[in-house]
């Protein structure tokens, strides 16, 4: 395997390392596209493995593989927003004071679906899907570049595989916007590395319009011009002015949405106000521990302990990507990821899918499954297959809280 080339103490954590021999630096989107082939077929070989166990199993208990993947819980608000607009707002019959508006998802995807099917005379929801599979093709694409960077061509497909593989990675073929997010922060990422700062910026900034913890990649952007703007300084270089303007566009996104529904809605709180009637706001893990507290004390239904299996794998994953010394940019990328999923007191049940997008988390496995014998890769990669697929049909067809 390829290995990126060593890089001194001091600009480790801020520069990029240099590209491994025979890597990506100087060949292009095509040359980069061509060596992700063999990560994107196993990427796509893993999904359509998904999808074809769910389809199977949905048409056996009457449910119609469609429905599941293009209309499950927030798909619909989002195929409702691209045909109709902003405006639903449910009232909840729960005890908790609760109410639902369809303010608090992000305009991004809606956009897009309302674009391809204004082109396409496929419907909303058949758009949804669409643009799904393709951003998490484009995803996969962007994680294998970053792999393939920093560490050489064989742990960048090993990190697409294993992103491919996790627990609730059916949500990659649904109409979510997990992909849509993933796809803009790794492609910023991969231009944080290669310090095309403006671009960077502007895929910050989509990014920030596809969901609420796309506010990651904007923070990992402007801590990156910052270190780097601090190294010049250090150094007597002078600024990079291009990088500064980078960091100026990439949280527009973001801060512009929430900003006009806080113009929409009147209130002190604006969005987060919004957020707090769906029972979502910002608790410093409170909530999650007390959850964890009554599963550990009383019993539930398996989705919600594989809930803490993984927001505890997530944790350990952090630690030993922070021990690896990954780049500045993603460091700071997984580090919000994580305090967002884990520190709010959002639906338990969908923290795994909030930490869908934090990829970096999977280097050092990523690292472990490249550098293993092929019979030992083998068996790990079946055995990470066999709970992907068949735990993401238990979602969908079994488990009645939403994901």
């Amino acid at each position: 395997m390829h290995t990126a080339e060593p890089v001194s103490s001091s600009t480790r954590t801020t520069e990029a390392p240099a590209a491994p021999p025979g890597g990506a630096r100087g060949r292009g989107w095509r040359g980069s596209l061509r060596r992700a082939v063999p990560a994107l077929i196993l990427f796509a070989a893993a999904r359509l493995a998904g999808a074809a166990l769910l389809t199977v199993w949905g048409l056996h208990a009457g449910l119609h593989p469609r429905s599941l993947l293009g209309q499950s819980w927030d798909a619909r608000w989002y195929e409702r927003i691209a045909e109709w607009g902003y405006g639903t707002f449910i009232p909840s019959v729960s005890t908790q004071g609760w109410s639902f508006s369809d303010l608090a998802f992000f305009p991004l995807y809606p956009a897009l679906i309302r674009a391809l099917s204004a082109l396409l005379p496929i419907g909303p929801v058949n758009s949804a899907l669409l643009i799904a599979w393709f951003a998490a093709a484009l995803a996969a694409w962007g994680i294998h570049a970053i792999g393939e960077r920093l560490y050489g061509r064989r742990a960048g497909i090993a990190l697409v595989l294993l992103w491919g593989l996790l627990p609730h990675s059916i949500v990659l073929t649904m109409a979510y916007t997990e992909p849509v997010l993933t796809a803009c922060a790794a492609w910023a990422l991969y231009a944080l590395l290669t310090r095309r700062w403006l671009a960077a910026g502007l895929l910050a900034s989509l990014a920030g319009l596809a969901r609420p913890n796309g506010i990651a990649v904007a923070v990992a952007v402007c801590v990156t011009v910052v270190a780097d703007a601090w190294r010049r300084r250090r150094e007597g270089r002078p600024q990079d002015l291009t990088a500064w303007a980078g960091a100026v566009v990439a949280p527009l996104g973001w801060s512009g949405y929430v900003g006009w529904v806080g113009l929409q809605t009147g209130g002190p709180r604006g969005y987060f106000g919004v957020q707090s009637r769906w029972g979502s706001d910002f608790d410093f893990g409170r909530n999650a521990l007390d959850y964890v507290r009554r599963l550990i004390l009383g019993s539930s239904q398996l989705a919600n302990y594989m809930v803490v299996l993984i927001a505890a794998a997530a944790l350990l994953l952090l630690v030993l990507a922070l021990l690896q010394r990954i780049p500045l940019p993603l460091a700071v990328y997984a580090v919000v990821l994580v305090v967002i999923a884990l520190g709010g007191s959002h639906y338990f049940a969908s923290k795994p899918r909030f930490l869908l997008p934090a990829f970096p988390l999977l280097i050092p496995a990523a690292l472990a499954l490249a550098k293993a014998r092929p019979r030992t890769a083998a068996v790990a990669v079946a055995a990470l297959a066999g709970l992907s697929f068949f735990y993401g049909t238990y979602l969908l067809t079994v488990v009645s809280a939403p994901i």
